[in-house]
């Protein structure tokens, strides 16, 4: 495979698409004390007030403790609280505070503008065949991992 470049696999691709465009994001953020990662968490609790851990972790596709860590640091900021939930007490329910509403208020123009610019040149008809596509490999990927996890 001498002469092969990382670029011509699929997974090099995206992976180094997703670095590239998260250090974007990243830089952008950093006035606000928060990376991507923090950001992208906050965000669904912001438009899913209430939201408990779990599901965070599931509609973020991140693990549990990775998302046990991202929510105390949420804490720790005072973008987030959370209040036993009263149907099962072993669950937290996690709400935005205003500081927390305010900052994503703020930031959500950064996220939109690193993406156009990571865009430039796509069309709005490849922009949706391009999210088809990714929505499909994501699908497939997770059909994958439930399998290995049987």
């Amino acid at each position: 495979m001498s002469g092969s470049s990382p670029r011509q696999f699929l997974g090099f691709l995206l992976g180094s698409t997703y670095r590239r465009i998260s250090t974007a994001f990243a830089r952008a953020l950093k006035p606000y004390d928060i990376t991507p990662e923090q950001w992208s968490v906050l965000l669904m609790i912001v438009d899913r007030s209430g939201i408990n851990q779990k599901e965070v972790a599931a509609a973020a596709a991140k693990d549990q403790p990775t998302t046990a860590r991202i929510v105390e640091l949420l804490l720790k900021k005072g973008f987030i609280t959370k209040s036993l939930n009263q149907s099962d007490r072993r669950a937290f329910l996690l709400y935005p505070t205003d500081l927390g509403k305010q900052l994503i208020e703020d930031t959500v123009a950064l996220e939109r503008q690193v993406i156009s610019t990571a865009v430039t040149g796509l069309s709005d008809a490849e922009l949706e065949v391009l999210r088809g596509m990714l929505e499909h490999i994501y699908h497939n990927t997770a059909i994958t991992q439930q399998e290995q996890e049987s």
